[in-house]
């Protein structure tokens, strides 16, 4: 039996299988629905009940964004309250995946046993998926839906499935433009290399050999850093392995949860083995298209009372200037460090953290000052930051206009040639 449920205020879901039977959670891909796991459901319902779920705004579910990989463990959680599941297997590729790491970090008395697919203890650079966002942002999803098969699929794979592209491309172009932008942003924050050592179930790290995205070098790194932890490597496969070598996948999955199913009762060997319920029949058809970390120091006080703002500066000035631009702004010697220090510590770390106004009011009314001081090339890498922060193009064209009022023309026209050249730069896909 199967059973489809959607709601405003968790996430939607699908499940399948015998009412009786342990649950295992399968959690998509960015871009892609639950139907991304089809063709391991008719195996997998043999002896689990199989819950997938959809990402915000994907699949058709609901527009409400999430914006970290926590939030989205916690909203899978409270879907599982809701249905009164408190102990379950998971496998999830990609940021499926991520989720699936969270949990085992953040409440392992939840999670059984773990598979990751296509996963990484951080995904490329936040940088990456932050202009992705912007891309997205300023030319829809078009370019990414285009795209995807280059990045999902080995190119034999997908000359030789064109209805599995289309239905690719298609499940990218359906998905909410701001949940898009809202997991990238999720993906850019998500970094769990110091944390591997702490994840104590035991966790099946499964992996394409052609990705190109989440390649066997960042699953070795899984395999190095969790302690209970194996490496499956799967060829002929790239990002979305379930999709391109489903039996494969299928067959690896059933046997990690068969036989790795960690019950925290059992002081021995916290193992227990998962009973067959059947023989497992043959796939059918697609249905459709390092050490634990302890609590943070409290930061020196610079007044009686106040916490020192320098690493909250810090972490806003790269979320909006970006990696790159901050490690070349401090790599510096002893003579303008402590300017460096300076302007993290108080003007992102006492200014750009206060609350009364948003990160994207706060760089409409940067771009006018950088505008009335004739500060352009301070205007390009702020004009980047305003493409991060949420304004579109036409939005910084709009605040351009009307400093031409009360900046005077020549400034503004100014302006106008560094902001073009820049958004020009950042919107291009594939530039």
């Amino acid at each position: 039996m199967s059973e489809t449920t959607t709601t405003l205020k968790t996430l939607q879901y699908r499940m399948d299988g015998p009412e009786d039977a342990p649950v295992l959670i399968l959690g998509p891909s960015l871009g892609t629905t639950w139907h991304m796991w089809d063709r391991q459901v008719p195996e997998l319902t043999r002896q689990w009940r199989v819950l997938r779920f959809d990402l915000p705004g994907h699949g058709g579910a609901p527009a409400h964004p999430a914006t970290s990989v926590p939030e989205l463990a916690e909203r899978l959680l409270a879907t599982l309250d809701g249905l009164g599941v408190q102990r379950f297997g998971y496998a999830g590729c990609s940021i499926g995946a991520a989720i699936g790491a969270e949990l085992a970090l953040r409440r392992p008395d939840r999670i059984a046993s773990l598979a990751v697919v296509a996963a990484s203890p951080r995904f490329g650079t936040a940088d990456e998926f932050r202009q992705r966002g912007v891309i997205v942002r300023a030319n829809g999803l078009d370019p990414v839906a285009r795209t995807a098969p280059e990045r999902w699929f080995t190119p034999v794979f997908a000359a030789a499935q064109p209805a599995i592209v289309e239905w690719a491309v298609q499940m990218v172009r359906t998905t909410d433009p701001g949940c898009y932008i809202a997991s990238c942003e999720a993906l850019a924050a998500f970094d769990i290399r110091a944390e591997l050592a702490r994840i104590a179930v035991p966790t099946l790290v499964l992996v394409g050999a052609e990705d190109q995205v989440t390649g066997p070098a960042e699953a070795r790194t899984l395999v190095a850093g969790i302690p209970d932890a194996r490496l499956a490597l799967v060829p002929g496969a790239s990002h979305l392995a379930p999709v391109e070598q489903p039996a494969a996948v299928t067959d690896l999955l059933a046997h990690h949860f068969s036989t790795a199913w960690y019950n925290p009762s059992d002081t021995a060997t916290g193992l227990t083995v998962m009973p067959e319920r059947m023989p497992a029949p043959s796939l059918s058809a697609m249905v459709g298209p390092v050490a634990e970390i302890a609590p943070a120091e409290q930061p020196e006080a610079v007044t009686s009372g106040r916490p020192d703002p320098y690493e909250a500066g810090l972490r806003i000035r790269r979320q909006v200037l970006g990696d790159a631009h901050v490690d070349r702004a401090l790599d510096t010697d002893a003579f303008d460090g402590d300017f460096q220090e300076l302007i993290t510590r108080y003007a992102w770390g006492e200014v750009w953290s206060r609350e009364g106004l948003d990160r994207r009011t706060r760089s409409a009314v940067t771009l006018t000052a950088m505008v009335a001081g004739g500060h352009l090339e301070e205007l390009a890498f702020h004009t980047r930051a305003a493409l991060r922060n949420g304004l579109t193009p036409a939005e910084i064209k709009e605040v351009l206009i009307q400093t031409a009022v009360y900046c005077g023309v020549p400034a503004a026209n100014a302006a106008f040639r560094v902001a073009r050249a820049v958004i020009q730069e950042e919107t291009t896909p594939g530039a």
